[in-house]
């Protein structure tokens, strides 16, 4: 650890401020906002994405409620691209993206909470109505009440339910629903997040020694061997996704913190032991620095590409661990990880962050090309600007 230090809040505030100048560059003339190639430039051969749009809006909600003016003009970006071209006006919800009308997914949806919460929390004149419909949809189409969780995926019109059940979309649903609470003060949100979140932490992580499985099928019984043909999916890959158990981890402790007194005494030891099994069995477990993509069920490296998300996911983790706990090993751990960063990731011309390099810490595009957006890296950026809260917006809103 010699040498490693955190690096102190005015470097925070400008990378922050880096990563917050690349949401303009993703305009997209057709409106939302699109991928980024590797120049941090907009890719017009890919089509607008829900998910992408929507975090985009998120990204540039919270930067407005740093004070930037020009975030404010790209939340309303995001707005209207989320109550226009995205938004199935015949069916209700959102489409995948401007080339797959024919999908609804909750992995979008879980986004589009987020970006309306955020957006509302920044003030924006059409984020309520925005969240209010959202939330509707979440509600109706992907919550099943007697499971506790957010199914998958629908065809256009609502008609057909595919069978596939990942936690992937739930993951992300926790995170829009504690926004949306912070937003609103609806308890009832709060209270699905963490019906969900011990489903997934106290349940199926912790009864897989922590190595916690992805795909499911109908009853919510894991498929340990989904998608062994296809190891490397950006979504749903096979095996053990290391990032999301720090991602999890630190999901925990925002329900911790959104139920306060309330909050279960298992939260805190289960997002300590997901991020221990995410460090031990996901870090430089191939000889080099840098996380693994994923592990089989046996801690076997299986995509062994280093993602940025999942070294952002890291830094973010550590640092609500050291708040809850006040042990160093979380500052030595956010100290390395933010050195990693900052030697392998961070690229100085332009502010993005290479989204994938190789095991051998060299640039990659084996599972991420370009730099699609920066919402994990601005997340981990403003972070440490901001207190303990059970969501992004909610620390921003009444502070920044």
């Amino acid at each position: 650890m010699t040498g490693m230090t955190l690096p102190d809040t005015h470097w925070f505030d400008d990378e922050g401020r880096r990563l917050l100048a690349l949401v303009g560059r993703a305009v997209h003339p057709d409106g939302g906002f699109g991928y980024l190639d590797d120049a941090s430039e907009l890719d017009p051969s890919r089509p607008v994405a829900t998910w992408i749009t929507s975090r985009m809006t998120h990204v540039a909600a919270l930067g407005a409620l740093h004070g930037s003016g020009e975030a404010q003009d790209l939340v309303d970006v995001g707005v209207r691209a989320l109550t226009g071209p995205l938004r199935d006006a015949e069916h209700g919800g959102w489409f995948s993206d401007t080339s797959r009308p024919d999908l609804k997914e909750a992995y979008a949806h879980a986004f589009v909470v987020l970006a309306a919460a955020s957006a509302t929390g920044a003030g924006h004149p059409d984020g309520q109505a925005l969240l209010d419909e959202a939330l509707a949809v979440l509600d109706q189409r992907f919550w099943d009440e007697q499971a506790g969780m957010s199914v998958d995926e629908w065809d256009a019109a609502w008609t057909r339910l595919d069978d596939y059940r990942g936690v992937n979309a739930n993951m992300h649903t926790v995170e829009a629903l504690l926004a949306a609470a912070d937003v609103t003060g609806d308890a009832g949100l709060r209270e699905r997040a963490a019906r969900i979140t011990e489903r997934v932490v106290h349940g199926f992580a912790r009864e897989h020694d922590w190595r916690l499985p992805e795909h499911f099928d109908t009853g919510w019984r894991p498929i340990l061997d989904y998608n062994v043909d296809e190891p490397g999916h950006p979504f749903r890959p096979y095996g053990v996704t290391i990032g999301h158990l720090l991602e999890w981890s630190r999901l925990a402790l925002a329900v911790r913190t959104a139920q306060g007194d309330a909050a279960a005494d298992w939260l805190l030891p289960d997002a300590i032991s997901l991020y221990d099994a995410g460090v031990q069995r996901g870090w430089a477990v191939d000889g080099a620095d840098g996380f693994v993509y994923t592990t089989d069920f046996h801690d076997r490296p299986v995509v062994r590409e280093r993602m940025h998300w999942v070294l952002a996911e890291a830094t973010a983790t550590a640092a609500v661990l050291h708040r809850a706990t006040g042990e160093q090993r979380y500052l030595d751990d956010g100290a390395r990880w933010w050195d990693y960063a900052r030697t392998h990731l961070i690229d100085p011309t332009d502010g993005s962050w290479v989204h994938e390099l190789g095991p051998d810490n060299q640039p990659s595009a084996t599972v991420w090309p370009g730099r699609p957006d920066i919402y994990h890296a601005y997340q981990a950026s403003v972070l440490p600007l901001l207190p303990d809260a059970a969501s992004f917006v909610g620390a921003a809103r009444p502070r920044w």
